[in-house]
This record gives C-alpha cells, sequence and structure tokens, in this order.
C-alpha cells in the first residue's frame, strides 16, 4: 500500500476528494465531432473547481497527450491531479451520440485501476461514482477506500449506471447497495433508478435507498425536476426552464452543485430549508450546463448571479411532504397563527406544513 502522505499531498488544504475515472469525450453530433475531457467523477471534480471549491481528483490516465490534456483542462479550473492518478498504458475514451434533441447514448473504451490508498486525514467530503465503482480492478480498492473513510467524512456517491460496462443486474445492484452503505449521500438518475430498480416507484427506490443507512437519496428527473428524500422529508424541486444545447454532463454539474451547497450549509445538515436550498442550487446549475454545449458547468459568479436574479419561476416553490414511519419525527409546532410572519402568507386551518414563501414551519 502506498504511502497516504504520497497520495494526498495537500489534503489538508482540500475541501473534496473525488476518485473516480477522468476520459475523453468523443462527441458525434449534427454539428461535427469533437473531443473534449470527461468522465462523471472528473466532470464533478471540474465543477467543483469553476465553483471555486478546493478539490483534488485521484483518477487513472495514460501517459499520453489526452491524459495531458485532462490535466491541463482540471487544472484551468483549480483542481489538484492527484499522485498516482497516472496509471494506464492509455487514456480512456467515451464515444458520445447526440442526438437532434440533444439526449445523447455512449460507447466506452475504458480501463479502470488504482493502486490502494489509506488517507491519514480526510477531506470534508469524498465523493466517488460511475464506471470507477463497478469496473474491477479499481473498484475493489475504490470500495476499500470508502470502508475507511466513511466514519471520519461525508461520502456522496452517484453510480451514474453504464449498462454496457457491466455484468448482470443483479451483480450491479449488489455493488451499488454494498456502496450506498458506505454512504451519506447518494444521488441517482430516473433512468438509474428505474434499471436498478424496475419495479419500485421513485418514492419506493428513494426509501429503499436510505434503509441501506443513506441520510439523504436525491433523484434526479431531468425536465421534471428532481427528488431530494431524508428519512423526514421529502422535497420536489422542478426544473429550471433552460433552452438545451445537449445534455452531457447535467447530472455532474448537478451533483458538483449538491456538494457545494451541502460545503456551503455545513457538511449534514439536511433540515428543510437547507434541503430547499440544495435543490434550487443544484436544479440552477444543471439547467445552466444543459444550455451550453458539452460538459460545461458554471463558475461561482454565474451560478449566483443566476440564483440572485431568481432563476426559479415564482410559481415553482419545492413541494413538500412530512414521511410518516417509525422513525419519522416532525419538527416542533409553533403556536397557531392567523398568518405566518414576517411573509403573512395565509395559514390553512390545521396546517402543520412548511410555508413555501419564509420556509418556516407554521
Amino acid at each position: 500500500m502506498q504511502n497516504p502522505d504520497a497520495i494526498f499531498p495537500d489534503r489538508k488544504f482540500l475541501d473534496v476528494v473525488v476518485v473516480g475515472e477522468a476520459l475523453i469525450d468523443v462527441v458525434i453530433s449534427p454539428e461535427g465531432i469533437r473531443e473534449h475531457p470527461g468522465g462523471s467523477p472528473a466532470n464533478v471534480a471540474y465543477g467543483l473547481g469553476r465553483l471555486g471549491v478546493p478539490t483534488g481528483l485521484l483518477t487513472a490516465l495514460g501517459d499520453d497527450e489526452r491524459g495531458a490534456a485532462i490535466e491541463a483542462h482540471l487544472s484551468g479550473a483549480g483542481v489538484t491531479l492527484l499522485p498516482g492518478s497516472y496509471s494506464l498504458d492509455r487514456t480512456a475514451v467515451a464515444t458520445a451520440n447526440v442526438a437532434p434533441d440533444g439526449s445523447a447514448t455512449y460507447e466506452f473504451d475504458v480501463d479502470w485501476d488504482l493502486d490502494p490508498v489509506a488517507p491519514a486525514d480526510l477531506p470534508k467530503v469524498l465523493h466517488t461514482g460511475s464506471i470507477a465503482t463497478f469496473l474491477t480492478p479499481g473498484a475493489d480498492a475504490v470500495k476499500k477506500l470508502l470502508q475507511q473513510s466513511h466514519r471520519g467524512c461525508m461520502v456522496t456517491y452517484d453510480p451514474n449506471i453504464r449498462p454496457s460496462l457491466l455484468g448482470s443486474h443483479t451483480e450491479a445492484k449488489a455493488i451499488f447497495e454494498d456502496l450506498a452503505q458506505l454512504t451519506d449521500v447518494v444521488k441517482l438518475s430516473d433512468e438509474d433508478a428505474k434499471w436498478l430498480y424496475p419495479r419500485m416507484s421513485l418514492d419506493d427506490t428513494a426509501s429503499h435507498i436510505l434503509g441501506l443507512g443513506t441520510d439523504l437519496a436525491v433523484i434526479t428527473k431531468g425536465s421534471e425536476g428532481s427528488l431530494l428524500t431524508t428519512p423526514t422529508t421529502q422535497l420536489a424541486i422542478p426544473a429550471v426552464k433552460s433552452e438545451v444545447a445537449d445534455t452531457i454532463g447535467a447530472g455532474d454539474s448537478y451533483m458538483a452543485a449538491l456538494i457545494f451547497g451541502l460545503l456551503s450549509s455545513g457538511t449534514g445538515s439536511f433540515t428543510p430549508a437547507a434541503l430547499e436550498r440544495l435543490g434550487k442550487t443544484a436544479s440552477m446549475a444543471a439547467a445552466i450546463t444543459v444550455g451550453r454545449a458539452g460538459a460545461n458547468p458554471p463558475t461561482e459568479a454565474e451560478l449566483r448571479d443566476a440564483l440572485e436574479q431568481g432563476g426559479m419561476p415564482s410559481d415553482s416553490e419545492g413541494t413538500w411532504r412530512w414521511r410518516r414511519g417509525r422513525d419519522a419525527r416532525r419538527p416542533p409546532v409553533r403556536p397557531r397563527a392567523k398568518r405566518c410572519q414576517p411573509c403573512v402568507e395565509p395559514r390553512r386551518p390545521g396546517c402543520r406544513g412548511l410555508c413555501p414563501r419564509c420556509a418556516d414551519v407554521h
């Protein structure tokens, strides 16, 4: 096993460490063919860097022109490529075929390997996901890292299912559930959810994931928004309307902004108001990304400007539902009042829900 000091030399200065694949996306669209750096974990790291979060990426690259292009791309966003990341004979490639409606399908030429890692000092957040958590031999090292880290920092996980690279459905689901037990936040798309649990509704899928020990389950639904679920509450956040250039990197931009929001509000803060801010922030980041070609997430300034300018339409407040169950607990109910102050939102008789204007319980 390598010396952790050699793996994370600047770990004390990193808020987030991302572990996973980085590759070159070859995008074939009606406009032509172009290449740019990609890979879900690398996109998340890049998105965090653009948002001003001190971030390191531990990955597996080839010592070639494409590997150098990926490092330069990440460095441009302030992301540190961690030692040990040049471990392959050649850099992986994913070919994305983009349809006229902006949707994409993928083909992969990917190897994934990772030296064993045992960081002594953990970042605030450790993120992993996608191919890196399923493709051996590197997936074994990722799992061991999560086993060593999940009690010492917040762990986030986005499986970003790629069926063409997975084994049997049963095997892939078992891998996902093993890792979900080691994480605090699981984010997946509705397509991921339906592939993993084809007989479950999205609500039931979220509940099942929480039952594995996760504190927050997030399911994104494209143009239909996203669903954020904790053991006590559930929030539906509508998508921000945006003209779609293509959908590449939208989910990764959402994930990066979700981590950004967790760091801003305090990791582990899943109050109703905090969840609403998380959902709106992540949805806005995804909307900005789909409006631009390629995986091109917003900067911190762009995201804050969009949110301050009222990026969410006036009729798009999140829809809350208190979850019932043995472990569900309502927040303290404040004395009844005719109106919620200071926003003067009328209170319905017997209502104990969340005020859609001021995010207060009344």
